[in-house]
């Protein structure tokens, strides 16, 4: 694959509660902070539809979704098509889908962009009439270093996680083949393997994990990652544990909820081979105070080695931030509006409050209006 880059600006029109967003630009750390339903889900959405439009899986999506009614901003009657275009590094790649008579979509345009310094502004265009993305067929038949070889490796390298599941039947609670290990997968369902991986192949990264995991839960010693061979010669690994002063495994339904979600984030953040860019929608959820503290660290060090997209509501979190690193969404006449704050602007107010507590005092926005 060719060299990935992080996004450096976004535009979508049409998706969802995004009526018309333009040209926003996305830093090394960007927090979308907002009420509840001002459309930050919308927007981490948008990333999980480039995923599966990369594995042409758009019309499986959609379906999941409600067709194109629910995906176009308020309705087929009211958004005639849903448009997007990302830049990252010199290149980008823009779409347009128009709904079908069945609630399908079709691609009205599909195009990769470059604009290098010796060649100038270029567009390829990869048609128009299908019903999937062209970009993982240009890329298989492309050579290495042309435009779609950086385009699809970017965009492919962008990972959404999503650690919400914690019931008894999550991945990360269950056995997963050893041999999956390449990266972590987006709900950590073979998190056992990719630590198991880790600590045979990059040891200090993986005893970093574990001293910053005994951080938030004390009691925690170490992990026990020992794969077993079925009858059929396959070996699967499952995710135990030991305590402090016993050498008794546990297994991973002895960890609470937010002690399992903070292990997952911290292997998320820390691991070697990181994504370009990930993004994590409310990473704070069922977290304890002082573990919101240490994933704020967490977030900052990480957007040193990837780009870091975060949704929150959680005033502590917050307090870990720079007003430069926050989008603030809003809802304007139904539709979302996202806007990027400049810290200048309030040097007067950082005298004397926290950002979390500017947020609080709706003195950033984002906050529910009476």
């Amino acid at each position: 694959m060719g060299t990935v880059n992080p996004i450096n600006e976004l535009s979508i029109d049409g998706f969802k509660s995004i009526r018309s967003m333009k040209n926003l630009e996305l830093n090394s750390l960007n927090v979308l902070i907002g009420a509840n339903g001002v459309g930050k889900s919308n927007f981490v959405s948008y990333f999980k539809l480039l995923g599966e439009m990369l594995d042409t899986r758009l019309q499986v999506w959609n379906q999941k979704q409600g067709k194109a009614e629910r995906v176009l901003s308020f309705g087929v009657k009211e958004t005639s098509k849903f448009s997007s275009f990302v830049k990252f590094g010199i290149n980008g790649y823009k779409f347009v889908l128009e709904p079908t008579i069945d609630g399908g979509f079709t691609f009205a345009q599909e195009s990769l962009y470059f604009n290098g310094p010796y060649w100038g502004e270029k567009w390829i265009s990869l048609g128009s009439g299908h019903s999937e993305a062209k970009l993982k067929e240009k890329f298989e038949s492309s050579k290495k270093g042309t435009e779609a070889d950086y385009c699809y490796s970017s965009i492919s390298s962008w990972r959404v996680y999503h650690f919400h599941d914690t019931s008894d039947t999550a991945g990360v609670k269950r056995t997963c083949s050893v041999h999956d290990n390449e990266y972590l997968r987006t709900d950590a369902a073979n998190l056992a393997a990719y630590l198991y991986h880790l600590k045979g192949t990059a040891p200090d990264v993986y005893s970093q994990i574990r001293k910053t995991v005994r951080l938030a839960v004390p009691f925690f010693n170490d992990f026990v990652l020992k794969p077993t061979k079925l009858d059929s010669e396959e070996e699967q690994i499952r995710l135990l544990w030991t305590q402090l002063d016993s050498d008794y495994a546990l297994w991973p339904s002895q960890l609470s909820d937010g002690s399992i979600r903070f292990i997952c984030l911290v292997t998320a953040l820390m691991q070697p081979s990181a994504p370009s860019t990930i993004i994590i929608d409310e990473p704070e959820l069922g977290l304890h105070p002082y573990a919101i503290t240490l994933l704020g660290a967490l977030l900052r060090s990480a957007s040193q080695r990837m780009q870091v997209i975060i949704s929150t509501q959680s005033v502590p979190l917050l307090n870990e931030f720079e007003i430069d690193d926050l989008i603030v969404v809003e809802r304007v006449k139904g539709a979302s509006v996202f806007k990027r704050l400049d810290e200048s602007e309030f040097e007067n107010w950082l005298e004397d409050y926290s950002v979390g507590e500017l947020w609080e005092k709706n003195i950033l926005g984002g906050r529910p209006s009476k």
